[in-house]
Parts: structure tokens; C-alpha cells; sequence
């Protein structure tokens, strides 16, 4: 996948969640602005 440039609009995705949930971005989120940090854990 390419990288997004100011503009783009994000790729629809499913994040599953440590609890069992999930979340539906870019639908779950209601403001303009998000930030999406993905934390790969320890090496």
C-alpha cells in the first residue's frame, strides 16, 4: 500500500482490539482529526 498524502482519505480496516472487541476506522470515528499509533510490542 502506498502512503497516505495529506487529503487521502484512510483505508477502510478492522482493528481487533486486546479486550475481544474491534473497531471499524475510519467509520468508528466521529471527529475530523484521529491519530492511529500501531504498537507492535517488544522485540
Amino acid at each position: 500500500m502506498a502512503m497516505l498524502m495529506p487529503c487521502d482519505q484512510f483505508p477502510e480496516m478492522e482493528i481487533a482490539l486486546p479486550r475481544g472487541e474491534s473497531i471499524s476506522l475510519p467509520g468508528d470515528v466521529s471527529d475530523f482529526w484521529a491519530y492511529v499509533l500501531f504498537y507492535r510490542g517488544g522485540w
